[in-house]
Formats: C-alpha cells, sequence, structure tokens
C-alpha cells in the first residue's frame, strides 16, 4: 500500500482506473484467504491514519482526507524466489478465489465511504503513480494475526 498524489492504471494503452490524493493498493490473495479475510483488511485500511494533520502528524484515514484507493491484483506479492532464479507463485490463490476476494475486497472498502478505482484483474496492466512521502507500507493478513474477525 503506498499513499500517493495521484495514480493511473492502464491496460492495452487505455486507462481502466485512475486517483487523486490516496493510495495504491496492490492486493495479493493467498490460498486460505476467505470473505472475512478480505472484509477485515479492507476495514483495517480504511482506518489506517497514514495521511498528515494540519500538524503534520499522521492522525487521518483515507475517507478523513477525503483520498481514494486505487486498487491492483497483484499475485506477484506470493513470488518465492529463495530457490533457483526463476520465482514460483504457488503461493497465490488461484484465479477464482483471488479474483471473487480482490472483489469483495474493492466492495468493502467502497462501502466504507473510499472511492474505489480498479485495474483489471488477471490483464498485463501498467500502473504509474507519484508516491507521497515516500509512504509504503505492508500489510499481511497472518502478520496483522487477521484470521476473519473485524478490525476494531
Amino acid at each position: 500500500m503506498q499513499r500517493v498524489s495521484r495514480a493511473e492504471v492502464r491496460v492495452d494503452g487505455e486507462p481502466v482506473g485512475a486517483i487523486g490524493r490516496g493510495l495504491l493498493i496492490l492486493l495479493g490473495v493467498a490460498p486460505g484467504d476467505d470473505e472475512a479475510v478480505a472484509a477485515t483488511l479492507a476495514a483495517k485500511v480504511g482506518a489506517l491514519r497514514v495521511f498528515a494533520d494540519p500538524a503534520g502528524l499522521t492522525n487521518l484515514s483515507i475517507a478523513e482526507v477525503g483520498g481514494a484507493a486505487l486498487v491492483i491484483s497483484q499475485f506477484t506479492l506470493y513470488a518465492e524466489t529463495r530457490k533457483g532464479r526463476r520465482p514460483s507463485f504457488l503461493g497465490a490463490a488461484g484465479a477464482e478465489l483471488g479474483e471473487r476476494l480482490y472483489d469483495s475486497f474493492c466492495e468493502r472498502l467502497a462501502a466504507a465511504g473510499v472511492p474505489v478505482g480498479r485495474g483489471r484483474f488477471g490483464a498485463h496492466m501498467d500502473v504509474e503513480l507519484v508516491n507521497d512521502g515516500p509512504f509504503t507500507l505492508w500489510l499481511d493478513s497472518d502478520e496483522l494475526g487477521i484470521v476473519g474477525r473485524e478490525f476494531g
């Protein structure tokens, strides 16, 4: 997840999603993920205070600054590179589950009042962004203890 001044995604040279100020979210799905994980992660992203308040402190959420999210599916986040020279992507969810949970995550984030732009699942995409900061966070549902419970 990257805080951005702007971001855009294109497929075959045509824009399919763009945002101004907000978050570019590269979303990977693992085989053990489910709807509850997607919902909890969306709630977490929507509530994170990653934008500066008037004092310059990161005290504001994406909704509080009127930001948007551009969500890109990215199975390559699950690349295994410890052995050999060619990454293995066996740690990523299959296309059916990946697309279902990608859609679910986007819908939950939008339901929380965050405008959501999307890439095109399964397509080769060109993603352009201006990282604001730079400010990049890695959120892992396993490391956050997200196992289908609501974030509070």
